[in-house]
């Protein structure tokens, strides 16, 4: 059985990531950074897919890094980060990169780089009962997988510093209230509800999703004079697009728009 299950719905454009290592509620090793690092770049360039679903098997998302093998010889502790790390790293940049919208779906527990994960990701659901937490403090280690630049975005800087220096554990309605996650919804509702959202995001735009994207990534870096100019060139960008010539001519013809995501 594959550590990433990858599947596409032709239909809707959908492509759902399973991370598949329940025994260990889905711990990162070096295996399984490799198996997510190739099914999230397959979809850099496959412009089938206009939004990807990211899940967790078993009884969590992420439980964090699997640190039985920096155990097995802390002298090469370094070289194992290095190796985890350079399948991850790519991760974090391709959804950050890719049109489509990513929508993570979190249950149990999201620690360490599974809440790094969650925050590199456009929207968040979660289930009631699910548990975040950085915890890096308690294994004496620095944020890794993006997560000293998501969660500062996401939280704010002192509401992040917080929750890492503090070790602050969030139930799920805590973490709505921070605005970790966008929706929080009864366990057993879940996949329906994101399966839903996801749908709704899937007969979007997709190329102006990514446009979007783009611009909120790179909002707090710029003065207002380069973000005014860096929408103008994507407003521009989406003008060449099929979907704005269909959101358009629908809009004139008072009738609902039927994109392609092209």
């Amino acid at each position: 059985m594959s550590l990433v299950e990858s599947t596409l719905d032709e239909r809707t454009g959908i492509v759902t990531l399973t991370i598949n290592r329940p025994e260990v509620l889905n711990a990162i090793d070096v295996p399984l950074a490799r198996a997510l690092n190739g099914a999230v770049l397959a979809l850099r360039d496959d412009v089938r897919v206009r939004c990807v679903l990211i899940r967790g098997a078993g009884r969590a998302f992420v439980a964090g890094g699997d640190l039985a093998a920096f155990a097995e010889d802390f002298d090469r502790a370094a070289d194992v980060a290095d190796d985890l790390l350079d399948a991850l790293h790519p991760v974090a940049e391709t959804l950050r990169a890719i049109d489509a919208p990513v929508i993570a779906a979190v249950h149990g527990a999201v620690a360490g780089a599974g809440l790094s994960l969650t925050c590199s990701c456009d929207l968040a659901i979660a289930a009631q009962g699910t548990r975040f937490l950085m915890a890096y403090d308690k294994v004496g280690a620095a944020p890794d997988f993006g997560g000293t630049y998501f969660l500062p975005r996401v939280l704010g800087p002192r509401r992040a510093a917080q929750f890492l220096f503090l070790s602050e554990t969030l139930d799920a309605d805590a973490a709505l209230a921070a605005g970790l996650v966008n929706r929080v919804v009864p366990a057993e509702q879940l996949d329906a509800v994101v399966d839903e959202i996801a749908r709704r995001i899937a007969a979007g735009p997709t190329r102006a999703y990514g446009q979007y994207k783009r611009l909120a990534d790179r909002a707090f870096e710029r003065d207002l004079h380069d973000q005014l100019e860096a929408e103008r060139v994507a407003f521009k960008n989406a003008t060449r697009t099929e979907d704005f010539r269909e959101g358009v001519g629908a809009f004139l013809a008072k009738r609902a728009p039927r994109f392609s995501g092209r």
